[in-house]
């Protein structure tokens, strides 16, 4: 097992010809592949600037790149115009769909008492490692899994093989780690390489997963003073050793540690990203260790219009609301639905303040009745764009007539945290 290629650092802004170069090496290296399978992230992480690194990997293969399957998850199939913007010059007839709920093999299971331990008893039976068919029984030479590494609310820090068993895996899966992860605590996670969850993971890998030729290709992502976004970091290889070398710059770059709780956190949702409360609950996740007690989040969401990517979920999520952690654990227990849809029941966990703060949605499409009716607040989206316009902020703190409030331009970049609430958890 070996990392390939390990370059970065906070100051680091690593060029296109760098990036290339560095896959090309890494190519030449591995030695002649003529049946090539990369699985970049879908739209929704289009900051990560794998759709540059899979379009240079069509550049150097060419038609030995036979596949490419977006690690969808739960998500909504990519649209045309977004695999265009995010995929140029890449035939359209190359890209395959990620059906998690039909499409998937089942190739093993993590054992009871793996799991037991590692979750601390919170989950007592054996976790089910399902992949896509296509990765499993494609006979693919090379498997190249693309994406950033960055804080994250399910697993402590995404990407790497989260993006094989998670992006393009099925839904019993999906739902487990979901639900594994909310039981476990996101405080208790977010920002950290070693987790419950992470540790299943690289246990499924281990176990089953040997014969696969993964390759994986990780960015880490941060901000130029300018507000344009920098390749901080890039880390090539197939072993644990290569995700723990971008999760250690990743807390570097993307966690932001401040002294003092706002009591009020203005969070942005650029609308060429973020159409549903499932992806736009960054806002709540990522700020939640940050915020003081009795604050107030409000998230400006233009183009934010349902409430789930799937369309299961978003009943569900329409059913039953963002509620505390004990309501919907009460709810997972009184009904089957949630039970047979456990990453729902995660979601709604995840997007509680548990009563500790307040959550006000500025939707641009659902309308406020419908933000009520799941458990937030809700405010004008027009009237708040006019009293805090996100082209005249600037990350970070701001006063405006008078109030002094902490801006977030993207909230899927980063973690945020008061060291004060860092303490408390440790």
């Amino acid at each position: 097992m070996t990392v390939y290629y390990a370059n970065g650092s906070t100051e680091t802004d690593l060029s296109d010809a760098e990036l290339s170069s560095a896959l090309a090496a890494c190519l030449a290296e591995l030695g002649e592949r003529n049946r090539v399978l990369a699985i970049p992230p879908d739209f929704t992480r289009f900051p990560s600037q794998a759709g540059r690194l899979t379009c240079m990997l069509y550049q150097q293969l060419q038609d030995r790149l036979v596949d490419i399957m977006p690690a969808l998850g739960t998500h909504d199939p990519i649209k045309d115009w977004q695999r265009e913007r995010m995929f140029p010059g890449i035939p359209a007839e190359r890209f395959r769909q990620h059906d998690w709920r039909h499409d998937v093999v089942t190739i093993g299971h993590v054992p009871t008492e793996f799991v037991k331990e590692v979750t601390e008893g919170i989950w007592e039976r054996p976790w089910p490692a399902q992949l896509n068919r296509l990765l499993w029984e494609g006979q693919h030479d090379l498997i190249v899994s693309i994406g950033q590494v960055v804080p994250h609310e399910v697993i402590g820090m995404a990407n790497y093989n989260k993006n094989i068993f998670v992006g393009t895996g099925g839904s019993q899966g999906i739902n487990e780690s979901h639900f594994i992860g909310a039981a476990y605590g996101m405080e208790r996670m977010m920002g950290r390489a070693r987790t419950p969850m992470r540790l299943i993971l690289n246990e499924a890998e281990r176990l089953f997963c040997q014969h696969l030729p993964l390759l994986y290709v990780l960015t880490v992502i941060g901000q130029r003073p300018n507000g344009e976004l920098a390749v901080r970091g890039l880390f090539i290889g197939d072993d644990p050793e290569c995700f723990e070398l971008a999760s250690e710059l990743s807390l570097a770059v993307n966690f932001t540690v401040l002294d003092e709780e706002p009591q009020k956190i203005v969070a942005y949702l650029d609308p060429e990203e973020f159409h549903s409360t499932w992806l736009g609950n960054k806002a709540v996740y990522r700020t939640r260790m940050l915020i003081g007690d009795g604050g107030e989040l409000l998230v400006l969401a233009p183009a934010v219009e349902t409430f789930g990517e799937d369309p299961r979920i978003d009943q569900l999520i329409r059913k039953y609301g963002y509620r505390t952690t004990p309501e919907i654990m009460a709810a997972v227990e009184q009904n089957r639905d949630l039970q047979e849809n456990l990453s729902a029941a995660a979601h709604l966990i995840h997007g509680s303040s548990e009563n500790r703060f307040r959550i006000t949605y500025c939707p641009g499409v659902l309308t406020a009745d419908e933000i009520r009716s799941v458990g937030y607040g809700a405010a004008d989206l027009n009237e708040m764009l006019q009293k805090y316009p996100p082209a005249e902020l600037q990350d970070g703190w701001n006063t405006r007539d008078g109030e002094r409030f902490y801006f977030i331009r993207n909230p899927a970049l980063g973690l945020w945290a008061s060291r004060a609430r860092l303490d408390r958890e440790d």
